[in-house]
């Protein structure tokens, strides 16, 4: 259950009228009231800025009474990728719909659930001197679960979109505008630029302060998105509590795959376990989660490998808080998997092409994705795609990576990289 937000108090007057909000987000789960920026005067009098059910909510109360409630219709259930977000206010604007506008991914969203929109000038219980301004909940509730990334804060400017983004002329995606020419005003700020820094980017030093749980760095971020667990993609049998960002998981059975495949490249990505009952390894993402075929998963004892249903001696045991290696070869003639343990691979040296490997059912022309599985009840799995983090523990000792793409705790492999964006267009 996430636990973190952000805080900081307004310390001077700006405009109650305008204002902007912008931020990237990537969704670890689709629950109610999720607060992405909230800014507070008392129980009565406050604004917010939500996910609300898998919409984007914009919601505040004057006086016990809303003012405010407008909600998209469109639901985020994309657990894969980041979205941006943009809400753009002024209510000093005569059309009505032009007070409030929610932007995703460049696009306004005009089919809405929700339609009251603030009276004319009104007072939008945003940028009042002493007001509490916090992101990713307010201290007791409506935690958001997910990442956050380059939040913006504009005081007295509605901006549109395009301001914080643009369409590559290529791909036709939404990119990320990492240094917007904007004017932030008395109370706005620029955070979460450059990893977890809190410090205000902007010109005006409103700085962040933790205001509960843990903020946690991750190499994920909106022009390279890495690889997670995906809650939408599991065996409706078992019964799976994921956390850290979808990256670790409680499974009692078939638990989950990769949110993130490839049909050609070489990857690499290490999962620690707390018991030694847990099954992992590599999936054709073609097939259901519970099919034998196109599976190659080492079994708990660690001495087993499970290929396509049937199992082979293999390797050496492992025990609890051991950190196991899994390398995706999807370039070869033959497909291959191999397995490595605490920084060996199962033939007790470096990586090389005389490693062990298996994968001779793998087929050539399919998409292929790691996959968690369990052997016993309830183990917890700690995956790092590259993100360099076990759950919310660092890699203590970082090792030798050539594509320069994620961070691991062993050296990768040659040739090989972190299941990302662009690790699959290197």
């Amino acid at each position: 259950m996430a636990s973190t937000y952000l805080t900081k108090t307004n310390s001077g007057a700006g405009t109650t009228t305008k204002g902007t909000f912008s931020a990237w987000i990537k969704i670890s789960s689709i629950g109610d009231d999720n607060i992405l920026f909230r800014e507070y005067e008392s129980s009565g009098n406050y604004f917010s800025i939500k996910l609300k059910s898998g919409g984007i909510e914009v919601y505040g109360q004057a006086s016990s009474s809303a003012f405010v409630n407008v909600k998209t219709t469109r639901v985020l259930r994309d657990f894969s990728g980041w979205y941006h977000v943009l809400v753009a206010i002024d209510s000093t604007q005569s059309t009505e719909s032009n007070r409030i506008k929610i932007y995703i991914n460049g696009v306004q969203e005009t089919t809405l659930s929700s339609t009251t929109y603030p009276s004319s000038s009104a007072n939008c219980k945003i940028n009042q001197n002493s007001e509490v301004q916090t992101i990713g909940g307010y201290g007791s509730a409506e935690y958001f679960d997910g990442s956050l990334s380059h939040v913006h804060w504009v005081d007295a400017t509605a901006y549109p979109a395009s301001t914080f983004g643009s369409t590559d002329s290529v791909t036709g995606e939404w990119k990320i505008n990492t240094s917007p020419s904007v004017t932030y005003g008395t109370n706005g700020f620029f955070i979460l630029k450059d990893g977890n820094t809190i410090t205000d980017s902007s010109p005006n030093s409103n700085n962040f302060s933790l205001g509960g749980g843990t903020l946690t760095k991750t190499e994920d971020c909106p022009s390279n998105v890495f690889a997670t667990l995906n809650p939408l993609d599991v065996d409706t049998g078992s019964s799976n509590t994921f956390s850290n960002g979808n990256l670790s998981l409680v499974t009692n059975g078939n638990g989950s795959r990769s949110t993130l495949a490839a049909n050609s490249g070489k990857f690499y990505a290490e999962v620690k376990m707390s018991t030694n009952g847990v099954m992992n390894g590599v999936q054709d993402m073609s097939k259901p989660i519970t099919a034998n075929t196109g599976t190659v998963l080492l079994l708990p004892s660690g001495a087993t490998l499970y290929v396509a249903g049937s199992t082979t001696s293999y390797g050496s045991a492992w025990s609890a808080n051991d950190i196991m290696q899994i390398a995706m070869d999807l370039d070869s003639g033959t497909k291959k998997v191999y397995f490595g343990k605490d920084g060996q691979w199962w033939n007790g040296s470096a990586f090389a092409n005389a490693t062990p490997h298996t994968g001779t059912t793998l087929s050539d022309d399919t998409f292929y994705g790691f996959r968690c599985d369990s052997g016993v009840a309830t183990p917890t799995s700690d995956w790092n795609f590259g993100n360099g983090f076990f759950g919310t523990t660092a890699i203590s000792s970082e090792g030798t990576n050539a594509s320069g793409i994620g961070k691991f705790e062993y050296d990768v492999p040659a040739g090989y990289t972190a299941l990302s964006t662009k690790g699959s267009n290197e």
